[in-house]
């Protein structure tokens, strides 16, 4: 990391991190060293730090908890620009029927104040891992419930200009694990804001608890993971594809189709990219090869290689 770069990026508001390993980065526990890690503090630091990421030529990636990323061992040149613990404020929207979040706030904590408040709607998300930015990102959703359903607006740091842009959800393109932000790139989710509708709070903890013990039961919730491996295809399921291919339990070195639910590959113990990639490649295949669906990876691969064969 420049040393000069360093310094101003203090000067804005920035913790300036410096080296770290990805695998400590992200939830599949997997991944070498990057370029540096910073992580702006606020908004405004945020919007700050891509003006200097923007004069001193700096590439760069964008995460929050790492919760849907598969990083690659050998390391990646780009700097991580960290959006996280100094990001997650969440606080009620005028008028108490709603919550604002900063992108960094994890998900599983916004279920859990719109509970206190008696605010229902978010209830579908409770127990996915990721931050708050990540969920609006990809669109995340589950046992019934998308981001979309709920969202008012997000705030967005433009890479370009370095500019603070706020978008309403006809603009966010929001469909199955999409938004317009994976499709251009261009920003970086800085806070998003949710309208919810007055419930009990009993009642809606009690369908949070239930929804956790649900995933407990289904999920390999004690191994690293990126959560679901591959994308819904149109007119199936890839847990029930992958099932019906005899993969259940498939293991590549450290790597496992998981034996509690197909639509996970955990890290078993010593798991490498390597691993995982070559198994992810031999079920997709499999599954092409015995059935026509073809299975799109749902978590980013963090890399340096130009191609990994997915």
């Amino acid at each position: 990391m420049n040393e000069g770069f360093a310094e101003k990026a203090a000067a804005a508001g920035c913790e300036v991190i410096g080296q770290r390993r990805l695998c400590s980065l992200t939830t599949f526990k997997v991944g070498g060293e990057c370029g540096g890690v910073v992580a702006p503090r606020s908004a405004g630091s945020c919007a700050a730090l891509v003006r200097l990421l923007n004069e001193y030529g700096e590439d760069y990636f964008v995460i929050g908890k790492g919760s849907n990323i598969i990083a690659d061992d050998r390391g990646i040149k780009r700097l991580i620009v960290l959006i996280g613990e100094e990001m997650s404020d969440i606080s009620l929207l005028p008028g108490g029927e709603g919550i604002v979040c900063g992108a960094g706030a994890s998900v599983i904590a916004a279920s859990v104040f719109a509970q206190k408040q008696a605010l229902t709607g978010f209830e579908f998300a409770y127990g996915i891992p990721g931050t708050v930015g990540g969920a609006v990102f990809m669109n995340a959703g589950a046992y019934g419930g998308e981001i979309k359903d709920i969202i008012l607006y997000a705030d967005a740091v433009d890479r370009e200009s370095g500019e603070i842009r706020r978008f309403s959800p006809g603009e966010m393109g929001l469909s199955y694990r999409h938004s317009v932000f994976m499709e251009e790139e261009r920003y970086i989710i800085v806070s998003a804001a949710f309208a919810l509708g007055k419930g009990d709070s009993a009642a809606i903890k009690a369908q949070m608890d239930d929804i956790m013990q649900r995933r407990r039961d289904k999920q390999p919730l004690d191994y690293p993971s990126a959560g679901s491996t591959f994308k819904r295809p149109e007119g199936s399921y890839a847990s029930l594809l992958i099932d019906q291919c005899g993969l259940k339990g498939f293991t590549v070195g450290g790597a496992q189709v998981s034996e509690k639910h197909c639509g996970f590959v955990i890290n078993k113990g010593g798991a490498t990219f390597d691993d995982i990639i070559g198994l992810m490649k031999s079920v997709r295949e499999t599954v092409i090869e015995k059935t026509g669906y073809i299975l799109d990876p749902e978590p980013v691969i963090l890399t340096d290689r130009t191609d990994t064969g997915l």
